[in-house]
């Protein structure tokens, strides 16, 4: 079942769609969603993630920083490309694994909503500015997105997307033993079973974010000239994939060789998920996905080996990319930034806009801490710095 790379010069072969695993998720057995709808011609999934992509929080993420904010450069990655780049590898894995493909492509789009402006640096100043109130999650303001935020619907807030997806969403990193606060509430009124493993589906899903990001992140720091070709060949996973490249095309650029590389190692790590989720479902013969959610570890994930050469790649980008000078200053700045704003309206909530102000309740309660995270939560980092400069300088109308 495991796909290999064609031989140079052979036709493109599509991979030919089997029947569903009896591991995989159904949707004739779907739980359903939390408030009853009626169904149309597609799957319950089809139409999970079609209301996804037609959400406000999904069409933000075009102006999200991946790392490089977005007037760097129109051709680094921002959180729409990521998350279009994680739902064509989930898709991959779940054909090559005869999961729901559907599913897994739901919760690749979806699994970024939550995350603010600005990146990491985003999200660690909207945690510090929270941590008084229980901190700031984006796995956790993703699930609020599609539970609450959104305003879409006649019949309800949030997207009212099915029980799997928002089980996927919630334990995309895995079972939830101390859940964060908002997912933790939301499990009250719509359990979702906290402390078990997701679907296969989820697992598929949350892997290609890592095979995505980490991937594109060499890519876009050799596009910065954050490091260079030789440098990341130091990676054995990289370099090995580079001096294949250079075998298999003499004579190109080094912007098609770091392509060429990127797409080999790409290859490389899905055929390995692939292979590795292959050896535990035939060691856990799972007959259901309750088997797959009952089992003691994940099914659909990296072998030990290529954890290890993932964890390098990791190492390698924290040190040369996201500790290099150049993010860390607009890290530092756009950081600096949303703690601004954050304290600004936290203190003055009568300065949001006025619905977001109805809910907000007094000046520096809890409520008003979260009313305000969430309407900073959902900024692109062109209305952040907009609204930085809207109270900050007196010269600007508010």
């Amino acid at each position: 079942m495991t796909a290999q790379s064609p031989a140079p010069g052979a036709p493109d072969t599509a991979t030919p769609v089997s029947p569903l695993a009896a591991w995989a998720v159904r949707p004739e057995t779907s739980r359903g969603r939390l408030v009853p709808e009626g169904g149309d011609a597609r799957s319950p999934y089809q139409r999970d993630r079609d209301r996804i992509i037609h959400s406000a929080a999904f069409r933000r993420l075009q102006y999200k920083t991946q790392v490089f904010i977005y007037h760097e450069g129109d051709a680094f990655r921002t959180r729409l490309t990521h998350s279009i780049e994680v739902a064509q590898i989930a898709r991959s894995l779940a054909r090559q694994l005869r999961l729901d493909e559907d599913l897994a492509e739901a919760l690749a789009l979806a699994h970024d909503l939550g995350h603010p402006p600005f990146g990491h640096a985003g999200e660690e100043a909207l945690n510090g500015a929270m941590r008084p109130f229980g901190g700031f999650d984006h796995n956790a303001q993703s699930l609020k997105a599609v539970t609450l935020l959104e305003h879409r619907y006649a019949g309800f807030d949030g997207l009212n997307l099915t029980w799997e997806t928002l089980e996927g969403l919630a334990k995309h990193n895995g079972p939830l033993r101390r859940p964060p606060p908002y997912i933790a509430e939301y499990n009250k009124r719509h359990p979702l079973d906290l402390t078990t493993h997701a679907s296969a589906e989820a697992q598929a899903a949350a892997i290609a974010d890592d095979i995505a990001y980490n991937n594109h992140d060499l890519d876009d720091g050799l596009r910065a000239g954050i490091f260079t070709l030789d440098e990341a060949a130091s990676l054995p996973l990289f370099g090995e994939a580079l001096e294949a490249a250079r075998g298999a095309n003499p004579g190109a650029t080094r912007e098609r060789l770091a392509s060429e590389t990127i797409r080999r190692v790409i290859n490389r790590m899905i055929n390995d998920v692939v292979a590795e989720a292959e050896r535990r479902i035939a060691i856990l013969k799972p007959s259901s996905v309750d088997d797959i959610r009952a089992a003691s570890a994940p099914v659909v994930v990296f072998s030990t080996r290529m954890t290890a050469l993932n964890q390098e790649t990791r190492d390698f980008l924290h040190d040369r990319m996201y500790r290099h000078w150049r993010v860390n200053r607009t890290a530092q700045k756009t950081k600096r930034a949303l703690q601004v704003v954050f304290s600004l309206l936290h203190g003055g909530p009568e300065m949001l806009p006025t619905d977001w102000c109805q809910r907000a309740g007094a000046a520096g309660s809890a409520q008003a801490a979260a009313v305000v995270c969430d309407w900073i939560a959902g900024m692109t980092d062109r209305f952040a710095l907009e609204e930085h400069r809207r109270l900050t300088d007196p010269n600007i109308p508010g």
